[in-house]
């Protein structure tokens, strides 16, 4: 859609993701790797990679892009520290 969903509702879906999977899965649900699914990009993998839950995402039309890809690269690297 091109849309992408705010900061807010991310935490929202992986809170709620989590939560699941740790009440059915229990301690096994909370090692299970939780992907954004939306289209991550150098403008805003920064807020979105900082969520609480969120452990990755996917990289749409930046992974073609070399300087776009390297950036979220580095700001995944960043936040890991």
């Amino acid at each position: 859609t091109g849309v992408s969903a705010t900061v807010s509702e991310v935490q929202e879906a992986h809170s709620c993701l989590r939560k699941y999977l740790v009440e059915n899965y229990q301690s096994e649900g909370e090692s299970i790797y939780l992907l954004y699914g939306g289209s991550l990009n150098d403008s805003n993998a920064p807020q979105i990679l900082s969520v609480l839950d969120v452990n990755g995402g996917l990289i749409g039309g930046a992974s073609l892009e070399p300087k776009k890809f390297i950036s979220i690269i580095k700001t995944a690297e960043e936040l890991s520290k």
